[in-house]
């Protein structure tokens, strides 16, 4: 669909039924007063619709670098929503507001979680990339490939097919990190599943699954009395809880992380002018998860399923060769180590900037739930 598709409201606002019903507004100081806040709080509205019309029609969908502009959308918006709320901090202690924005920063906490288990996803690539180091080394076209280069890569190709297998087909192994640490070091790594026991943050009984489900729990489209009451900003809230859900729905789905599942009952109404292309990226990606090849992947991000691609296409022509290695065979191992040199580089280049961006988002969301308490004490 094209960006401009999405442009405009669909059906009556919230915000037009809560001026429909403001009450006091006679004087001319209520009235410019009325009329400033709908202008800051239906400019956020423009401004997350903005930012997801643009994901629509920027980038490959699912790939480090568009998951890294769908994180600096978060941050944007979010920097709005905590100037709107610190604009009007002498409503949140009052109801309904305070109802709903505790509401909020609660699922927020949970948001936490999510950022810690995506750090550790990364760390899980990482060691990906190592074996495909291994891989690259081993049959570097600089040198005549023998038996012991061979098997070296074999080797290594094995354990990223089972490092890569989805996590429900595979035992998970547990240790405590979390963003407020200092990385360990991965000296002697023997085994993929020593591996694993450097990569969860989170309890053995965590679930990524469950969390989204407790993201969106409860998760409704404000009551008009409410919209009323909070002279307008309950919609903000909603729209920023709705955002938060989205966001970290789409980190569980590209990036592995413990017991990932996409059940997650998430629909906007189409009055909230960012109801369209946030859903319109919701079906995509879950049209997504539904391909035949990508439906026990452990993550759809699109640099994953390019190194699976290509270190099982690795692992077949390896397979096949006999010594003596004919020319052809060279000449098509040649290509292949190319192919994931390629892979590798990619990954390598993207995973750095894309966990400063998770780190940002983690810190962000605690700032703000900070000053959320800080203003109410």
């Amino acid at each position: 669909m094209p960006a401009t598709d999405f442009q405009g409201t669909f059906g009556r606002s919230l915000l037009s039924f809560r001026r429909d019903h403001q009450v006091d507004s006679n004087t001319p100081a209520a009235g410019s007063s009325s009329h400033s806040m709908d202008a800051e709080l239906d400019s956020f509205q423009r401004q997350v619709a903005e930012k997801f019309t643009d994901l629509n029609a920027s980038g490959e969908l699912l790939s480090l670098e568009w998951i890294g502009k769908l994180l600096d959308s978060f941050v944007c918006c979010q920097e709005e929503f905590r100037a709107i709320v610190f604009n009007h901090r002498s409503q949140i202690s009052t109801s309904p507001m305070n109802r709903l924005i505790s509401d909020y920063f609660e699922r927020s906490i949970k948001a936490l979680d999510v950022c810690n288990a995506i750090r550790d996803g990364i760390e899980q690539i990482r060691q990906w990339q190592k074996l495909s180091d291994i891989v690259i080394s081993a049959l570097d076209s600089r040198r005549p490939v023998g038996e012991g280069q061979l098997r070296r890569a074999k080797k290594a190709l094995v354990d990223l097919a089972i490092g890569m297998l989805d996590e429900k087909e595979t035992s998970l192994a547990h240790r405590n990190r979390s963003f407020g640490r200092v990385k360990d070091s991965h000296n002697h790594h023997r085994s993929m599943g020593h591996f694993r026991s450097l990569s969860w943050s989170v309890s053995r009984s965590w679930s990524a699954s469950k969390q989204l489900q407790a993201l969106a729990s409860n998760l409704n489209t404000p009551r008009q009395n409410d919209v009323v009451a909070s002279n307008g900003l309950a919609v903000p809230v909603y729209t920023m809880a709705s955002v938060l859900l989205f966001v970290m729905w789409v980190l569980v789905a590209a990036i592995p992380c413990q017991d990932r599942g996409l059940q997650v009952n998430f629909f906007v109404p189409r009055q909230f002018q960012w109801a369209a292309p946030v859903m319109s990226l919701h079906d995509k990606i879950v049209e997504e998860s539904k391909r035949r090849d990508r439906k026990n992947c452990c993550g759809l991000l699109k640099e994953i399923g390019r190194i699976e691609k290509s270190s099982r296409v690795m692992n077949e022509l390896i397979d096949s060769i006999h010594f003596p290695m004919s020319e052809e065979k060279e000449i098509e191992v040649k290509q292949r180590v190319e192919e994931l040199v390629e892979v590798h580089e990619a990954l390598k280049n993207g995973l750095d900037p894309f966990e400063r961006k998770v780190r940002e988002v983690f810190h962000r969301i605690v700032r703000s739930r900070t000053e959320n308490l800080d203003s109410l004490c």
